[in-house]
């Protein structure tokens, strides 16, 4: 999708603005309008839609703290269209994860999932933040709900699908670990093979 550099559109807002005002005044309405009404244009798409695609294009590169400082360029997160404002918290919520800020991260996920998602992929990412947050927190049952959730989901990207099946071996591992203390076996202990230690000699 063509996108506008911000900086730039910001440029071209306050020179259609003025402009419009400046014409209007010197010449008349009708001399000043189209530009105007460019201006309007521009400050409605900035407001309603943020800086939030031009961000997702710097966090695909990597580019985590410039995607940030343009993510925080948005003028109000509130004001931006639902799919945009959820992918705004997504967005925030990937970066505080890379942080390691996983009390930040859990807050814009679950603020995302509240005000929902467009795709199936989408809300499966989201289920799977959050299930590894709680696995980080050791609440594993929580994270339990939220893996039941994902696999409600249709899933069709292949990356999702791998982090999903990992996910899922850690769940199944948890579970063998703790059928294995139920049954009173230490599997941390046990070393099958190794060599006797021998009794003192007196």
């Amino acid at each position: 999708m063509f996108t506008i550099n911000i900086y730039v559109k910001l440029a071209l807002i306050a020179v259609t603005l003025l402009g419009g005002i400046g014409l209007i005044i010197a010449y008349g309405f009708w001399y000043g309008f189209p530009f105007l009404l460019v201006g309007l244009g521009l400050l409605a798409s900035y407001i309603l839609l943020g800086t939030v695609q031009s961000a997702a294009q710097l966090m695909q590169e990597s580019r985590f703290e410039e995607a940030e400082e343009r993510l925080n360029l948005t003028f109000k997160p509130e004001w931006l269209y639902s799919a945009n404002q959820a992918y705004f918290n997504m967005i925030k919520g990937t970066l505080a994860a890379s942080r390691k800020d996983n009390v930040t991260a859990e807050k814009y996920f679950t603020q995302a999932q509240s005000i929902g998602v467009p795709s199936d992929n989408e809300s499966a990412m989201l289920e799977l933040q959050l299930a590894n947050i709680a696995a980080t927190k050791n609440k594993w049952q929580q994270a339990k709900v939220h893996f039941k959730k994902l696999k409600s989901l249709k899933v069709t990207e292949p990356q999702l699908k791998e982090q999903i099946q990992q996910f899922e071996k850690a769940l199944k591992q948890r579970g063998a670990m703790k059928a294995a203390g139920r049954a009173g076996m230490n599997p941390m202990k046990m070393n099958p093979g190794g060599k006797r230690r021998r009794p003192k000699m007196r």
